[in-house]
């Protein structure tokens, strides 16, 4: 079962987001900043990421430059923004693809799903 980590500072968007990827037999990690994200996946090393951008304590850009700088085995990432500019968001640290807020849960799914079956 393919293991996602939802990291962002909204405990509802992880609830949903969460719920949802749950329901369709994923394992979901959730974290509410980059550093908690870097602990999680010293715990379990997920197949998937979801970040946001905008967060307290350590945010998307520092989360994937650490990232990056600390793991040899990388898992794509999709960046989940409310930012106008989503996809120069994702961009900017070298993401696998992007989401704008708000953001239909289907699609989702289908990115993440098509983002998994890529690294099959």
């Amino acid at each position: 079962m393919p293991r996602i980590l939802v990291i962002d500072d909204d405990p509802s968007i992880r609830e949903a987001v969460g719920f949802v990827l749950a329901d369709e037999g994923f394992h979901v990690d959730e974290a509410a900043n980059g550093l908690a994200a870097l602990a999680a996946i010293d715990r379990h090393h997920p197949d998937l990421i979801l970040l946001d951008m905008k967060m307290p304590i350590m945010d998307g850009w520092e989360f994937a430059r650490c990232y990056r700088a600390r793991h040899d085995r990388r898992a794509p990432i999709i960046v989940v923004t409310a930012a106008q500019d989503a996809a120069q968001r994702g961009a900017d640290v070298d993401a696998d693809d992007y989401l704008a807020k708000p953001f239909d849960l289907d699609v989702l799914v289908q990115r993440v799903t098509a983002s998994i079956g890529r690294r099959s």
